[in-house]
């Protein structure tokens, strides 16, 4: 195979591609058919208050997922720089990045079996934390590709593009999914009920064994799904690494100190960063911004399902899924939308605007109660979304100075942004627990958006030395 000059139109195609791959978790798994199947988990159980005994505590079933979560970003933060010092003395990022795929797309096949069952319990933990670490572990190798593989001036373009064909192939998986949940019978799930009631059974006792079977089937298709992101996520990504370049290996054995080098190279990182103020400032204002963005996106669902006044459970999840699908469709048209503004208006000025917008949104939330309400949020959340995650990381690219070694400096920027959603995350979750309302969780997220609009202001047009 020959090797693609950087900038070349199938290179630049090849790293977008991994976003058609790897988005399907994040829509499927992160945001909507895996959180309804958790919840129906515990529909499906005897006791009336959702709670799951794990660790030998007693939890919440939303605040174990949550706290799951919060520890496998903890995780990603504190093993990316070490991992990405290993890739960086061994010369091969693009094994890495198969590594967190595979580990990532194993997990999301073994969430058929997840079950809340204490002997079970455990086990179904451990697969939906190798989806998370294989997604978000992935990112680490995959975003620092991007000045690889693009010139500066087409940083902003193929990132958008990325970001919309992971909205776009994620969008036709999930209406795939959705069909086989909504309608079973057409993918051969049996919704057959017994001859007894056919025959015996009034009209209302088999309509509603029919409507048991139904559901039974339903959940079962749901459990296929993930099977169907695992498969997806490992098969389409094979075009990206078979023309990602694959590095120079050193040919040495990795040492301890190799292992600690990340560690280092990040200490360097925020040692030169003293050369770029503009980078810093920019960094501060990512910092602050994304760990609002990021903690909204990974609640959507929970506040949907809790705070909107759906009618009955069908309803609700019918309501659910139309948002999530009127998110991932508009996010293509967003990221586009805000890339054209970037080259327009500047990254910076973008990027100020688009967190108003955010600001915005966080009010409304606080007030809005009925699914119209939540389907015009959804609508902006969808705007306003794929822009700002394509933006931000396009921009921190082209902030970067000269350098070689991108990976230790796209490590420190997944660092800064996994250690702001455990923050995030911690934060929500605490005010959500001490007032009752996930409502004043997002109205305080408000702070952190103002926050990170005055520190965009602060961002310098030209890099200065500090």
């Amino acid at each position: 195979m020959a090797i693609l000059e950087k900038g070349s139109k199938k290179l630049l195609n090849a790293w977008a591609f991994y976003d058609w791959a790897n988005s399907v978790y994040t829509l499927t798994i992160a945001s909507s058919i895996f959180p309804i199947f958790y919840s129906a988990l515990f529909i499906k159980s005897t006791s009336q208050i959702k709670t799951v005994w794990a660790f030998g505590f007693e939890f919440k079933s939303t605040a174990l997922i949550t706290f799951v979560t919060a520890f496998t970003f903890l995780v990603v933060a504190f093993t990316s720089p070490i991992i990405s010092g290993v890739a960086d003395y061994v010369g091969n990022k693009k094994s890495f990045l198969k590594f967190f795929c595979y580990v990532g797309s194993a997990g999301c096949i073994g969430l058929y079996w997840f079950d809340i069952a204490p002997e079970k319990i455990h086990l179904s933990l451990l697969f939906y934390f190798m989806g998370l670490i294989g997604y978000w572990g992935s990112l680490v190798f995959y975003n620092s590709y991007l000045p690889d593989i693009a010139f500066p001036e087409q940083q902003d373009f193929v990132s958008a593009k990325g970001f919309s064909l992971g909205y776009l192939g994620s969008v036709l998986l999930l209406i795939f999914n959705l069909l086989m949940v909504m309608f079973p019978q057409l993918f051969g799930f049996d919704i057959s009920i017994s001859n007894s009631i056919m025959e015996n059974g009034s009209e209302t006792e088999i309509n509603e064994a029919m409507n048991a079977a139904k559901d039974i089937a339903s959940f079962q298709a749901m459990k296929t799904s993930f099977i169907t992101v695992g498969i997806w996520w490992a098969l389409f990504s094979q075009y990206s690494f078979y023309y990602l370049p694959k590095g120079v290996s050193s040919g040495h054995k990795v040492t301890k100190a190799v292992i600690f080098n990340g560690l280092r190279e990040l200490r360097q990182v925020w040692n030169q960063l003293k050369l770029n103020l503009r980078l810093k400032r920019y960094l501060y204002a990512f910092f602050v911004f994304s760990m609002s963005v990021q903690t909204i996106m990974l609640v959507a669902v929970y506040f949907g399902e809790e705070e909107i006044s759906w009618g009955g459970e069908s309803d609700k999840t019918m309501g659910l899924i139309i948002s999530i699908l009127v998110i991932q469709l508009v996010a293509i048209l967003g990221a586009f939308l805000t890339s054209r503004a970037s080259s327009k208006f500047g990254n910076i000025k973008t990027l100020i605007v688009v967190n108003f917008i955010w600001m915005a949104l966080c009010f409304y939330a606080y007030l809005m109660k009925t699914p119209m309400q939540f389907y015009i949020a959804a609508s902006f959340v969808g705007l306003v979304m794929g822009g700002v995650q394509s933006l931000a990381r396009s921009t921190y690219s082209k902030f970067l100075p000269e350098t070689e070694d991108t990976t230790s400096y796209f490590s420190f920027y997944d660092v800064a942004e996994k250690i702001g959603i455990v923050i995030g995350m911690v934060i929500f979750a605490f005010i959500d627990q001490i007032t009752g309302s996930m409502r004043n969780g997002i109205l305080f997220l408000v702070l952190f958006f103002l926050g990170g609009i005055i520190l965009l202001f602060r961002v310098p047009k030209e890099n200065k030395i500090h």
